[in-house]
């Protein structure tokens, strides 16, 4: 996969560059931890790695209002954290406990924080695609100039759900930003072995008279300009934009993945262009930041991500009773 190299002219400002890196690198610290943390056997269920792609995720959501909506797949780790869930109720979800996000019912597959306009992780492929296009039906009708921006992997694209909700949200000029996080593979098949066509622009945009656009999604200013142009065209009226953010996943489909169908050149080659340390050293370049300030960030973020560990650790489990609560929004089931 070939690494384009950030825009030498800044689309944000030091500050904010800086919270993207440190965020990208909690992303990293805390998946490589939770990873840990299975293998311990202290998570349960299933588990998708985010290590790789975490640009995609943090440069997308960098530029979004706080009203805005944001629902993803399964692998939501990053996508939580991007938009500022803890760590604390992160860790705590995937370790089943009752501070957890999703009061420990949810697990990894399941985040969700309403008030964050973070509408969960969907573990039913492409499932989530039309309700992504119910939140921005919801905003256009009630006039509140929100967007909603859905991830979900290439494979998703093969589901009859997504078509039917991209028609829908081009008919209705939807305020909605539809992002593939193309990573080349769908669980283990490549994207050549599983699409009659491989440029998904116009599977997932020119079919249906949107805007598609592929782009360098490990190139977080570039995802961040793309995204913000999109979320500025679906403000204003125009419709749905589909973006093709092409990155790359270091681990398996899942924690259970072996990941034997890619070649181990194909993967040193990722690592070579490790999206943080690239953009480590285009922050470097502007003079925005030094070795010295990259090292107390890891050594920040390590302390926040061990923390976290002992929060969820320590926390308690949710109570039988909690089988009962949050089922309905209405009060069908009688409480004792």
């Amino acid at each position: 996969m070939s690494q384009l190299q950030t825009e030498t002219k800044p689309v944000v400002s030091r500050n904010q560059a800086l919270g993207w890196l440190r965020q990208m690198m909690t992303i990293r610290r805390f998946e490589e931890r939770a990873e840990m943390m299975y293998q311990r056997q202290k998570i349960g269920g299933f588990f998708h790695q985010y290590s790789g792609q975490e640009p995609v995720a943090v440069g997308s959501i960098g530029v979004l209002r706080e009203d805005d909506y944001i629902i993803t797949a399964y692998r939501d780790h990053g996508h939580a954290l991007a938009r500022g869930m803890t760590a604390n109720a992160a860790m705590a979800e995937l370790l089943g406990k009752a501070t957890g996000c999703s009061r420990g019912k949810g697990g990894s597959m399941h985040f969700f924080d309403a008030e964050k306009g973070f509408m969960g992780g969907h573990a039913i492929v492409g499932s989530h695609v039309p309700l992504a296009a119910g939140f921005a039906f919801a905003a256009q009708y009630r006039g509140t100039d929100q967007v909603a921006l859905c991830y979900f992997g290439d494979g998703a694209i093969n589901q009859g759900a997504f078509h039917e909700a991209l028609n829908m949200a081009a008919m209705w000029k939807l305020p909605v930003i539809y992002i593939v996080e193309n990573n080349g593979y769908a669980m283990g098949t490549s994207l050549e072995r599983s699409s009659a066509v491989t440029d998904l622009t116009i599977r997932g945009g020119t079919a249906y008279g949107i805007p598609g656009i592929s782009i360098n999604g490990n190139d977080i200013e570039l995802m961040a300009k793309t995204t913000l142009n999109a979320v500025n065209r679906a403000r204003a009226g125009e419709g749905p934009t589909f973006i093709d953010a092409q990155t790359y996943r270091y681990k398996g489909h899942s924690i259970s993945d072996p990941a034997k169908y890619r070649l181990k050149e194909e993967l040193d080659e990722a690592h070579r262009n490790d999206p943080i340390l690239v953009y480590q050293a285009v922050l470097k370049d502007r003079g925005w930041i030094d070795d010295e300030t990259i090292e107390r960030f890891a050594e920040e973020i390590k302390h926040e991500i061990e923390a976290s560990i002992e929060f969820a650790e320590q926390s308690e489990e949710p109570t039988a009773d909690a089988l009962y609560q949050d089922v309905t929004v209405a009060p069908f089931i009688p409480q004792e």
